[in-house]
Order: structure tokens, then sequence, then C-alpha cells
């Protein structure tokens, strides 16, 4: 039970893994697989999402929504990324001779997923348990949705023109697709806050509680990779391709979060101020490493099933793969910062 504790969340991703082949072994037949997975993706991992980002609501006061600076330098490095990674993949498109450049290009538009993908809602769970501001970790994700859901339609429609669907086009079904798991759980949190005070009480009495939702939706949403990368019949040279910038895109990214929330660090409340429903003292760091580590997870943890959304409606859908890679790899680097951090 110890070594389980302490390896959670690679457990939890084998879980998923087996989970795959379990489901695959079933006697469902292809109609009945394609209704597993559509219940999975649109009715268990939506309700998970909803439930653990309005529990992170619920424990920052509207108040506390201040936006700092490492939220706009971040918010300029991630746009400026993904707009290089756009021009670049626009180049290939339109500059030289497609049959030359069509697998380059490919890897560039999975690059543009990487960095152009909102911030995870269930960045907010480890950010609590490594002990960084919960308060700067819901701006971002509140500030990076909005920006993608302007910025994202731009360069799409500039780098896979499709017929019928232009700028505003793709800006209504972005924003269909993150508003409103955005939006309800944040007026609903406020809701509570004000009128249920005991209920409120009562859910921020469970510390962990959004962490074990966590642990219950991680499994399912390998499982979805998992089903993703085996489905694409993709070559193996241009899945190791995706692979390595996936890797590349989600090590850049923590990196650079973590160095600008370091160097532009949010204030903090004292200890003396802290009430332990809302605060755990024994997660108490100081402004820097606390500004390093939100920023860290703001930039590096990424909401992968809207990623594979994109690739797969916007893009060549070949790249959603990168969304399954970078599930991999960001759920690697949160295990071993929370290995780091209980020892």
């Amino acid at each position: 039970m110890s070594l389980l504790r302490t390896f959670k969340l690679p457990v939890a991703m084998a879980m998923g893994v087996l989970a795959y082949y379990i489901f695959r072994a079933l006697p469902l037949g292809e109609d009945g697989e394609k209704a597993l997975y559509t219940v999975i993706t649109r009715a268990i991992q939506p309700t998970l999402i909803f439930v653990m980002l309005f529990l992170s609501f619920l424990r920052v006061s509207p108040h506390e929504l201040k936006p700092h600076r490492w939220h706009g330098l971040l918010l300029l490095t991630q746009g400026g990324l993904f707009a290089l990674a756009s021009l670049a993949a626009w180049s290939c498109g339109t500059l030289f001779p497609a049959e030359a450049t069509a697998d380059i290009k490919i890897v560039l538009e999975g690059a543009m997923l990487c960095l152009i993908c909102p911030t995870a809602t269930a960045a907010a769970v480890i950010v609590r348990k490594l002990g960084g501001s919960m308060s700067g970790i819901v701006t971002y994700i509140l500030l990076c949705n909005m920006m993608v859901s302007i910025l994202a339609p731009a360069f799409l429609t500039l780098v896979e023109p499709h017929a019928g669907m232009d700028f505003f086009t793709e800006l209504f079904l972005i924003t269909g697709q993150v508003f409103p798991l955005l939006l309800c759980p944040l007026v609903l949190a406020i809701t509570v806050r004000h009128f249920c005070h005991s209920l409120s009480e009562k859910l921020l009495s469970v510390p962990d509680l959004p962490f074990y939702l966590w642990l219950v939706a991680l499994p399912l949403a390998i499982t979805v990779t998992v089903r993703t990368i085996y489905d694409s019949h993709i070559p193996l040279s241009m899945l190791l391709w995706l692979s390595l910038v996936s890797l590349a895109a989600c090590l850049l990214q923590f990196r650079l979060g973590r160095t600008i929330g370091r160097r532009w660090p949010q204030p903090v409340k004292d200890p003396s101020e802290w009430k332990i429903a809302v605060y755990d003292p024994a997660t108490y760091v100081d402004a820097g490493e606390r500004s390093a580590i939100t920023a860290g997870q703001a930039f590096g943890q990424k909401n992968t099933v809207f990623v594979i959304w994109l690739g797969l409606m916007f893009l060549n859908p070949v790249t959603s793969v990168v969304g399954g890679c970078y599930s991999i790899w960001h759920n690697l680097v949160n295990s071993y910062q929370l290995w780091k951090a209980g020892k």
C-alpha cells in the first residue's frame, strides 16, 4: 500500500493502458466499443472535469482572481511560440513543394497543438498538492482559455483552410467546447460560496477530494490516449517524430513556466492568515518557489483531450496523436514532481 501511495500516478496510468486492452477483449463489437468510448469522452470525463474545476473554484474567492505579471508573460510566451510554429507550418504548405514537406508540416502542426493547448483543469489539483497558488492557477486557466479561443482560429484557418469554415465558424466551435465547461463550474462555485456555507465548508473539509477524482479521471484519459494512438494507423517513423515533438514541447513549457514564475513571483499570504480548510501549512513554500510551481503547471500541464479534438477537427487528423503522447509525458512529469515533493 505504501508503494501504491508513492507511485499512484504511474499506477493509474498503467491501469489506463490495461483498461484499453480489457475493453478490446470484451465482446462488444465495433459499435459497442464505439458507444463505450462515447460515454467515456462525452459523459464521464466532462463530469469529472466539471466537479474538479468546481472544487478548485470553490477554494478561491472571486476577489483573489487577480492577474499577476507572470500571467501576462506566460500568455505572451505561449501565444508567441504558437504563432512561430504556425507560420513555419504555413510556409511549408505554401512556399515549398507539398510532396517534399508534407511530413515536416505534420510535425509542425503537432508542435502547434502542443503550444496552443489550454491548461488542464486538473492542473489545479497538482498545484495544490505541490504547494502552489490556487488563485494563480485558476486565474491562468480562465485567461488561457480566453486567449486560445481567439488565437487558435486565426492561425488554424491560415495553416489548414477548410471549405465553409472561416475564422468566426472556428471561433464559435472552439468557444463552444471551452467556455461551458469553465463558466458553469465558476457560477456554481460562486453560488455555493455565498448561499450554501455549510455545503461549501463540508466540501472543503475533504482536502484531497479533487486529487482522488483525478486518479479516477487519469486512467480514463490514458485509455482514450492509447486508443487514439492505436487507431491512427500512422507509420512508426511519424509516430516517433510526433512523440519526440510532444516530449520537447512538454519539457520546454514546464521549464519556461517555472523560470518565468520564479523570476516574477506573485505575493503570498503569511501562514498566520491561512484558513486550514483552504490552505495546508504543511505545503508552505516561499513566494518564488510557489510561483514557479504554479506557472510551471499552468504552462506545462495541458488539456490533451482538447488537443486530440483540435487535431481531428481543424488540422491533419494524424496530428491528434500528439495529444495522446503529450498526455503520457506531462503525467510522467507530474509523477516525478509528486514523488520528489513527497520525498
